[in-house]
């Protein structure tokens, strides 16, 4: 197989273990500058040129796409895409993790555990942002930030509010977040490669700072995840659009909550701390899906504007809870349940004989309608009461 790996620093250890698991697997890989492309859109005849040259053939493109450059890199895999190339990172996967508040967005609908969390712009939202999510102290972070840059532990509301507006004034967007303070200066990094979890390390935070991460000179040790740490890790990844992916997580009280995902997370620190080979697993999984690739049925599906693919969660007030499949009369809605996911248990093709339970969840294909008619109508949530503030900040600068 042929792989092509998109990295701007060929000579880092990431890319170079990479590179090596590739030819241990007596595949061929090249190296290629992400910023070397050039993209040519036809119809009906995508194509891309590599330093003015029409690119050859690979079998699968393994993304290394830096912050600096995720627009034009993405557009670089979205091409591939294109042209049926297979990427375990998914040109909106990256996009989605590159935009803290859009993959905190997403995540949020989907029973993943968040650290509480507000996005403002106007001075006078500010304070009741810091209230709503716990009072000082509270995490301030760029909305774009990387490796713990960007990343502000504000102990009171007058020095986060000080940081805010300084940041806000150099057009930098910010995001605002409780302080989990029975997990401060450490956090669990799970390495995600399919739907298993590889390899996890807890980093603690050295000389006295709140942030963890390797690069910020914290400590690393290997550390057997508990099953909810590894299935939150997977499923965030999963949601995302990532089949590769570092997911950090804090040990709340509550258990784990999602700071970030990774794109592209770095080899080094995991593979020293856990001494296992995570470039090895990655070109495994990699080389099974080129050679039996798994088909999205929520594209492949889609017959016609009436048809699709569908999740449908069993609430308590479902009419199919406590039914069989079969005495659920789904077919004969012209509904097929393609997958069950009960709890941690997933079923493909699950009998008719299946009992319907509370909290199942169940992938399905067929009539939209018929489906939707399932659902029952959502009920809206209540906002919690607050008292007043005092949100006289400042005038507000912003225009409409």
């Amino acid at each position: 197989m042929n792989f092509a790996i998109l990295s701007r620093a060929p000579r880092s250890y990431s890319t170079r273990r990479l590179r090596e698991a590739v030819e241990a697997g007596g595949h061929t890989a090249k190296v290629l500058d992400t910023l070397k492309f050039a993209i040519e859109v036809e119809e009906d005849a995508p194509d891309l040129y590599y330093a003015g040259k029409r690119l050859s053939h690979f079998d699968a493109v393994i993304p290394r796409i830096g912050a600096s450059i995720t627009q034009f890199g993405t557009a670089v895999v979205r091409q591939f895409e294109q042209l049926d190339v297979y990427t375990p990172s998914s040109s909106t996967g990256i996009a989605n993790t590159r935009d803290k508040l859009r993959a905190l967005q997403i995540l949020s609908r989907h029973d993943i555990g968040l650290p509480h969390t507000a996005f403002v712009r106007r001075k006078q939202d500010v304070l009741p942002a810091i209230e709503r999510v716990g009072g000082a102290p509270v995490i301030i972070k760029l909305l774009e930030g990387t490796q713990g840059v960007g990343v502000i532990l504000a102990d009171s509301v007058k020095i986060a509010e000080a940081i805010i507006e300084t940041l806000q004034s150099t057009k930098q967007n910010v995001l605002i977040q409780k302080f989990v303070g029975e997990s401060s200066g450490r956090d669990i990094r799970a390495f995600v490669v399919g739907d298993r979890v590889v390899a996890a390390m807890r980093r603690v935070a050295q000389g006295g700072d709140f942030r963890s991460n390797v690069h910020r000179g914290g400590l690393a040790e290997a550390v057997e995840l508990e099953e909810a740490f590894r299935d939150t890790a997977v499923r965030s990844a999963q949601i995302l659009g990532l089949k590769v992916a570092g997911v950090d997580m804090l040990e709340g009280n509550d258990g784990p909550q999602v700071m970030e995902v990774n794109s592209s997370p770095g080899l080094e620190g995991i593979e020293t701390a856990t001494n296992l080979d995570i470039a090895g697993a990655i070109i495994d999984f990699i080389e099974g899906q080129v050679s039996f690739p798994e088909l999205d049925v929520r594209q492949r599906l889609s017959v016609s504007a009436s048809y699709g693919v569908a999740e449908l969660h069993l609430g308590e007030k479902s009419i199919l809870a406590g039914k069989t499949i079969q005495e659920s009369e789904l077919s004969e809605r012209d509904i097929v349940v393609l997958t069950l996911h009960h709890g941690h248990t997933v079923v493909p093709n699950p009998r008719g004989t299946r009992v319907l339970e509370v909290d199942d969840r169940l992938l399905c294909f067929g009539k939209l309608e018929a489906m939707r008619d399932l659902v029952p109508a959502r009920r809206r949530r209540k906002r919690p009461t607050t008292k007043p503030l005092d949100t006289t900040i400042g005038s507000d600068e912003d225009e409409a």
